[in-house]
């Protein structure tokens, strides 16, 4: 009886051990913390071209969606659609802002176009 009660508890803590160590390493987790930090994070599966890539950059939470064109070589992304979750956090931003995250997008994909939904496309407009 003594050794199956010893079982159950290593068993727990394995289990706890485990939950705490996957909690940790979320990466959405991070895509949070980044944001109330105000950094910068991408959160992207490069792999998977249907699903969309988030990132945060200055406390603004934006959402990319890719789409999948030919290039002279080969199949890439060639368009990304920008939006922004919430437009009231966008308070602040310059032309230069949005000029750094277009930056940042293309390291990861270099042949895409970046387009931004309102009220971004407005600012980068004049």
């Amino acid at each position: 009886m003594v050794i199956l009660l010893r079982l159950l508890i290593l068993v727990a803590i394995i289990v706890l051990v485990y939950a705490g160590f996957k909690y940790v390493i979320n990466p959405k987790r991070k895509l949070e913390l980044a944001q109330e930090h105000h950094q910068f994070y991408f959160l992207d599966d490069s792999r998977n071209v249907h699903k969309n890539f988030l990132l945060t950059y200055k406390g603004a939470l934006f959402e990319g969606e890719k789409y999948l064109g030919t290039t002279s070589h080969s199949f890439e992304v060639v368009t990304i659609s920008m939006s922004v979750k919430n437009s009231a956090k966008l308070q602040g931003f310059t032309k230069d802002d949005f000029n750094m995250i277009e930056k940042k997008i293309n390291s990861s994909y270099p042949h895409a176009k970046v387009n931004w939904k309102s009220p971004m496309r407005e600012l980068l407009k004049r």
